[in-house]
């Protein structure tokens, strides 16, 4: 049976923390050995929502290459590029908004989480909106058709926002009388729900994540500034795991049953401190990303990275344009030059 072609992106905005590896990378490396795999840093999308300022967006791609790489994506099994290195997925975005209504863009929910982002003020927020950012679903929709994407892995949240790429392929072919797009489907992937230190949703905005390329050093400090069980306030108090909505949730993200187990017992029981609880917490996670750290720290400097980027993006660029041939074919667009 043929593998099937499957797309997904993700946004430079600074070397990612380990719920990006968790529900992002982590199935990435499990894909790549099911289908033919396209994966992309999405520079253009960054620039949607963080035009202003893209003084460090190029130190920022390197370093989501190296997490990514670290986190087991195989070059020689996946094809790792960079967006704007593709030309021809702009020109296939301005092609594809030729057929897209526009109050299909306005009621599509990518649109306006997008909206949300730019400001707490909703007014304030559509006063932020750009044309660049008013197209983002017509971009991404042009990432996955440009590269022929049949499946594109997303969770359940999602998928409403990959129905619009779905109409966009369908009208397509409808006007051009061509199968030329697949109608991308959904691959619904398990995203576990990892909180921040302090209880929030881990966000380097919030300032409350734990990186991938943070050290054994860094990422103990960080654990023992998790929240605990508020009513624990002494160590001889008795608490209550459930109640633990940080700590004891990276425990059941990284510790096997024995431990949870353990933890159970010695928290109801009042066996031990909340420090001692996360320093040995701490260990564990230090534990499961060493390997990941080391594979990151393996490379020497940014040619490594560099050199692995190119060789991708003259694949998927070759992929593309290939797709853009048809387009242009079937639109009776004549090719210049």
């Amino acid at each position: 049976m043929p593998k099937k072609r499957l797309l997904s992106g993700i946004r430079p905005t600074g070397s990612l923390h380990i719920g990006h590896y968790l529900g992002v990378l982590r199935n990435w490396a499990k894909l790549q050995n099911e289908h033919e795999c396209f994966y992309f840093i999405a520079d253009w999308h960054t620039l949607t929502t963080k035009y202003k300022d893209t003084n460090e967006l190029q130190g920022d791609i390197l370093e989501v290459a190296k997490d990514i790489l670290a986190g087991g994506i195989d070059p020689n099994k996946s094809t790792l590029y960079v967006q704007s290195a593709i030309p021809e997925v702009a020109e296939l975005h301005l092609l594809l908004s030729m057929v897209t209504y526009q109050n299909w863009i306005h009621r599509d929910p990518t649109l306006k989480d997008m909206v949300r982002m730019l400001a707490e003020d909703e007014e304030k927020a559509k006063e932020e909106v750009t044309y660049g950012l008013l197209g983002y679903v017509v971009l991404q929709t042009s990432d996955i058709l440009g590269v022929l994407g049949e499946l594109v892995p997303v969770g359940k949240d999602q998928v409403a926002h990959l129905e619009l790429s779905r109409d966009i392929a369908r009208r397509f072919n409808f006007i051009y009388k061509t199968d030329l797009f697949p109608e991308p489907k959904a691959l619904l992937t398990e995203t576990p729900s990892v909180p921040g230190i302090d209880g929030r949703k881990m966000s380097k905005s919030y300032e409350n994540d734990i990186k991938l390329v943070d050290s054994e050093e860094a990422t103990s400090k960080k654990v023992l500034q998790m929240i605990t069980d508020p009513k624990k306030i002494k160590r001889t108090d008795a608490g209550e795991p459930k109640d633990c909505q940080v700590a004891y949730k990276h425990y059941e993200i990284f510790a096997d049953k024995k431990i949870l187990d353990i933890v159970q017992d010695e928290c109801k029981g009042a066996k031990i401190g909340c420090v001692d609880c996360k320093k040995r917490l701490s260990g564990i996670m230090n534990n499961y990303f060493c390997e990941i750290r080391k594979k990151r720290t393996a490379f020497k400097n940014d040619k490594d990275i560099l050199e692995i980027l190119d060789a991708g993006n003259k694949r998927a660029r070759q992929v593309v344009r290939y797709t853009l041939e048809k387009v242009r074919d079937v639109m009776k667009l004549r090719t210049w030059g």
